[in-house]
């Protein structure tokens, strides 16, 4: 197979395709870590769980209150500008990764991220934030699955790279898309992790290119888990995608430990 088509389109030329309605039917080598110029330097690190919490009767195990879950959220003010709560759903979501392969479990992937259920069930809480510079959106949830549930995710993300590191899917406007799945680091927080990046390219009927560039990592810390999606049109902006997951995670660890404090 011949190297995807990577050229850089103006941005208002993908936007306009996108909106025209022409893509929007609805509503790469690994990463290195960078830190972002406005989180704190260096970014805080997060240890361990140290004991195991006590039991309660959330059947998905986790020790969270409902307003816990909710003040664990990321917030516009983690990340700073140019990012805000986000309107919507992204533009290019319906149009690019609704799509079908053959490739096996590569559909599985496809069909997490067009779901926005990476942990393999729907988030107990969730946001979506946007960066109006590059049109990119993250979206942050906090699942609500097992511990050992959520190892198995993990475990089968770690397989994407080889089992999916290159396939074909066509989207429902017909488009053929060249997916390209690599493995990409993380920050290492949290008791379990895994980060992927995964790139979308084709070409329009008219002959203009595209690249659809997304961050994917997930991450268990103790009992809990969350997950983050953080996708654009061309580059996205992967020191977001590091602060995120290191704010994320030392977020998590401390509603964690007040909630022990608590019993």
């Amino acid at each position: 197979m011949t190297p995807a088509i990577r050229l850089h389109v103006p941005r208002a030329v993908l936007l306009s395709l996108l909106t025209g309605g022409l893509l929007a039917a609805g509503g790469c080598a690994a990463l290195g870590l960078r830190q972002p110029a406005s989180a704190p330097h260096p970014l805080p690190t997060v240890d361990r769980s140290a004991t195991t919490p006590k039991a309660t009767a959330r059947p998905d195990g986790s020790t969270l209150s409902d307003e816990q879950a909710e003040a664990a959220l990321l917030t516009e003010t983690d990340l700073g500008e140019p990012w805000t709560l986000t309107d919507g759903a992204a533009t290019w979501r319906d149009g690019l990764l609704k799509a079908s392969t053959e490739a096996g479990e590569c559909q599985q992937l496809l069909d997490a991220l067009y779901s926005d259920e990476l942990l393999g069930a729907p988030a107990r809480v969730a946001v979506g934030l946007d960066d109006g510079d590059t049109d990119a959106q993250l979206r942050y949830q906090i699942g609500a699955r097992r511990p050992a549930d959520v190892d198995a995710v993990l475990s089968w993300l770690r397989t994407l790279p080889v089992q999916c590191a290159r396939f074909t899917a066509t989207t429902e406007l017909g488009l053929v898309e060249d997916v390209q799945v690599v493995d990409a680091p993380l920050p290492e927080v949290g008791d379990a992790r895994q980060g992927l990046h995964i790139t979308f390219a084709s070409t329009t009927p008219d002959g203009q290119n595209y690249l659809l560039s997304m961050d994917v990592a997930a991450v268990r810390v103790g009992e809990d888990a969350f997950a983050l999606t953080n996708g654009g049109l061309g580059d996205v902006p992967n020191d977001a995608t590091q602060a995120a997951v290191q704010i994320g995670a030392l977020r998590l660890a401390d509603i964690r430990k007040q909630g022990r404090a608590q019993v």
